[in-house]
């Protein structure tokens, strides 16, 4: 039987939740710029943010609407500028909420296992493992950090432009 991961393991999960929390802020603002970007009320943007299941497709959404000719280019370069920086954010996030989390046979050394398949041109990569450790939680923070600005520089283009909010 497997003993119970280490008392440092809570931290970590405390962080993941932060950063899913922070992660869901973010996303959730993107139905303002829905809203303003293609000329809708908020109400009508929830529904076509809730219609797209991901939020690739969401930024995707967001930065295609910003490119329309009828949005100038002072709008364009700050959405585009936004959704850059928010994708720079989704690989983390995906990191922790697409993986399974192990433990040697004392509980200890809690390492991330990634649930994912890389396809190479000859080969397949499989299971990559990240510890948990001093790194990773300064990583995680520092995400959740630039979340939070990300955050109130949307606020602000929503505020700027007019968006519904």
């Amino acid at each position: 039987m497997n003993a119970a991961p280490p008392p440092e393991f809570d931290a970590f999960l405390l962080l993941i939740g932060k950063l899913n929390y922070a992660w869901a802020n973010t996303e959730s603002l993107l139905i303002h710029l829905i809203a303003g970007l293609g000329r809708m009320d908020k109400e009508t943007a929830t529904i076509v943010f809730l219609t797209l299941n991901t939020a690739r497709a969401r930024i995707d959404m967001v930065e295609r609407l910003s490119k329309l000719d009828r949005t100038d280019n002072e709008q364009r370069a700050s959405v585009l500028a936004l959704t850059r920086r928010i994708q720079g954010q989704a690989s983390l996030r995906n990191r922790y909420n697409h993986c399974i989390y192990a433990f040697d046979g004392e509980g200890g050394n809690p390492r991330t296992i990634l649930m994912r398949i890389a396809d190479r041109k000859d080969s397949l990569k499989m299971g990559q493992i990240d510890p948990l450790d001093a790194s990773a939680a300064d990583e995680i923070t520092a995400t959740i950090d630039e979340l939070r600005r990300i955050n109130r520089d949307i606020w602000r283009i929503i505020v700027d432009f007019g968006y519904p909010h």
